[in-house]
């Protein structure tokens, strides 16, 4: 093996006007939102530790740097091909093309110029610094701020578009503004790497092989355990207790190796985070960030506060209290896979993209609580942040990870180990106050809410299914792949010219058709079929749909009995339309805002909590 070489090299250097290929077993891009959230997240918290607007960009030279950590390059062909790191350096590449989009969108009269990190152009075409000949066009769309159909992409290049979405609602809506250009500067200048070169595949692999498979290190499970263990005297309760957590992490490990780790994160900021840390510039983190970076030493340094004062209290903790939150971390996880009844929230967030409703969840329960009761506590805080997100965002509020963070926080601290009837009361309270109902009658379809739109749509459709006696088709509605798949689809077609009677210009014509109140959820070959043809011809076709979408025609309040008695029950203005211009946009978008209302009122809440008797998942 000839020397190897390993250098700290910032972003800048290691992408500006450089090109990268990948060997074929490298190809796959496969991180998820989970891996993006959390670099979102760090990178965030250390460029918010030395931000300060008040002494200019120049003084970002002197902030604080991140490590990235390193990545393995093998010199091939005359190029550098990567071997370990790709996931980092395309993700990379995906955050820096956002920020360079969101630069553009919001006009920056000094924008940081980027175009070198992502490619270079030789003969009018672009090749990207990561250059993989199947992921170009996709690239070069989200390059250009278009919207790639995941759906018509194979499961590796959504994927891509997936992460670069996770990109956009992940990033903190308070670096948008001013503090955008210093971020960017920060990232490319004080975010480093340990850059491996070796000069031959072969090197290059052994190198691969030995950072991975030799003198592997201690998991932070690994070392919790080992600290609880070495607590309990008995040799006897020693080997009780291991097995016990052999018991409880196996079947998280088996699932997904990052299940474990997250268990552990969530139990623990559950029950016991008293304190977050504060968004200014040197604010130590507390315990509501340590446990999310190192629990393991957090439970070392708080063991005497969170009540691990003796031998059979380190017994317990392992024994009872471990292994009652991991038995229901299992059962969440379990749900937010499959639609359970009795925890059918958790399949719904998970839809929604939101990632901390285990942790809330947990919050709630306390030892002892019998299954119904602890089924009955984690479906109230599923319905509660449903109904909590949705109303944000309708209200064009963001849900990002970053934003919710804190009142996350506050929530777990307001319900911790609250009684069931007492927690209801305590859901109910603060939906109401944290944010107002469907106020906004305007509210509309964007490139960054599409996905959102399609989940409300998907619900309320459902709901209204649910409420007819139909079978209800969630499921069905959210699947993303596959030749039945749903869209959000315009009742209006993209055809200004039908409408210059009611609209003087095209985007007041735009803004009017993206309106929620004229949006249907409809299979993707219905739309190709029909999609450009007028109302009158539609509609016809929108009786062989879901309920939604049939109640636009009058046959729907002749022949549909369980929907009629819906709409006489609920008192909600479903009407059919002969003719669907301006005036009937206004009045569905008022249908669909009640209608919101209904599906995510607080008083689904009491319902949640309803104990079911039957385990669920």
């Amino acid at each position: 093996m000839e020397r190897v070489h390993g250098k700290e090299k910032s972003i800048k250097e290691v992408l500006q006007a450089r090109k990268y290929g990948l060997d074929y077993y490298q190809r796959e891009f496969n991180w998820a939102t989970k891996q993006v959230e959390e670099l979102i997240t760090d990178l965030s918290a250390r460029f918010r530790d030395s931000y300060d607007p008040d002494k200019g960009r120049g003084a970002v030279e002197q902030y604080g740097h991140y490590f990235l950590g390193s990545i393995i390059l093998s010199s091939k062909n005359g190029g550098e091909v990567i071997v370990d790191g790709q996931q980092r350096l395309t993700t990379l590449t995906l955050l820096l093309i956002f920020l360079n989009n969101l630069q553009k969108e919001q006009g920056h009269p000094d924008p940081v110029p980027l175009d070198n990190f992502i490619f270079s152009v030789q003969f009018g075409n672009r090749s990207f610094n990561i250059n993989v000949r199947e992921r170009s066009s996709v690239m070069d769309k989200l390059y250009t701020g278009q919207s790639p159909n995941s759906e018509e992409l194979p499961q590796a290049l959504a994927n891509i578009v997936a992460r670069y979405d996770d990109i956009a609602a992940l990033f903190p809506d308070d670096f948008k503004d001013e503090a955008l250009p210093y971020f960017i500067d920060w990232l490319i200048e004080c975010v480093d790497v340990v850059q491996i070169t070796a000069y031959s595949d072969d090197d290059a692999y052994t190198i691969f092989e030995t950072m991975n498979d030799r003198g592997l290190p201690l998991s932070p499970t690994d070392m919790l355990k080992g600290y609880l263990l070495s607590n309990i005297s008995s040799d006897e309760a020693k080997t009780t207790a291991t097995q016990q957590w052999r018991a409880i992490t196996m079947p998280m490990r088996e699932v997904d190796k990052s299940d474990e780790p997250d268990f552990f994160k969530a139990w623990l900021r559950s029950q016991y985070a008293t304190k977050i840390r504060e968004r200014k510039r040197n604010a130590k983190p507390e315990d509501w960030d340590r446990i999310g970076t190192e629990f393991h030493r957090w439970v070392r340094d708080k063991d005497e506060s969170i009540g691990l004062t003796s031998d059979a209290a380190f017994t317990d903790f392992i024994g009872k209290d471990m292994s009652f939150y991991a038995g229901h971390y299992r059962r969440l996880l379990a749900a937010s896979k499959t639609l359970t009844e009795g925890l059918e929230y958790f399949y719904y967030l998970s839809e929604l993209g939101f990632t901390w409703q285990n942790t809330v969840a947990l919050a709630p329960l306390a030892v002892g609580d019998d299954l119904p009761t602890a089924l009955a506590k984690m479906n109230a805080v599923g319905a509660f942040l449903d109904a909590l997100l949705v109303r944000r965002i309708w209200n064009f509020r963001s849900i990002a990870y970053s934003n919710l963070e804190y009142a996350v926080f506050r929530h777990i601290e307001a319900i911790r180990r609250k009684p069931l009837s007492e927690l209801v009361e305590v859901l109910t309270e603060r939906l109401v106050a944290e944010e107002d109902e469907f106020v906004d009658n305007r509210f509309y379809v964007h490139q960054q809410n599409n996905r959102l739109i399609r989940y409300m749509l998907a619900r309320m459709t459902d709901h209204v299914e649910r409420r007819s006696g139909i079978t209800p088709r969630f499921v069905e509605y959210m699947t993303s792949r596959g030749v039945h798949y749903y869209e959000v689809e315009h009742i209006w077609a993209d055809k200004f010219e039908r409408h210059h009677d009611e609209f003087s210009h095209p985007a007041d014509f735009a803004e009017y058709r993206n309106r929620i109140g004229d949006l249907l959820l409809l299979p993707k070959q219905f739309n190709a079929s029909f999609g450009a043809d007028t109302y009158h011809k539609k509609v016809k076709k929108y009786y062989g749909q879901n309920i939604l979408a049939q109640s636009l025609n009058e046959e729907a309040y002749s022949n549909s009995p369980g929907f009629l008695a819906y709409v006489r029950d609920s008192e909600l203005p479903f009407e059919p339309y002969s003719d669907f211009n301006k005036e009937q946009v206004d009045k569905r978008q008022e249908l669909y805002r009640l209608l919101a209302s209904e599906v995510w009122s607080p008083a689904v809440i009491v319902v949640a909590a309803l104990p079911r008797q039957q385990e669920a998942g």
